[in-house]
């Protein structure tokens, strides 16, 4: 079987991005933060934004609030 074969069996899509600079850096950031890899990464950003999306749609807010003073703030993603 070749890779190709494989990743098809397990479920994997290959895609190529192009990143501007600013995302670049901020996703080896991340990287050496979390020690996760770049793939994981992708993955759970993709995951988060269609979760995003869906609560959206639902007529939901996603709200951010700090726990030591109470403030909050509701997200928007453009």
């Amino acid at each position: 079987m070749n890779k190709q074969q494989v990743e098809s069996q397990v479920g994997n899509e290959r895609i190529t991005v192009g990143l501007i600079p600013r995302t670049a850096e901020e996703l080896d950031e991340l990287r050496s933060k979390s020690g996760m890899s770049k793939t994981d990464l992708v993955n759970r950003a993709i995951s988060l934004y269609s979760f995003f999306e869906e609560q959206v749609r639902s007529g939901r807010q996603v709200v951010i609030r700090d726990p030591q003073t109470g403030e909050h703030e509701l997200v928007h993603l453009i």
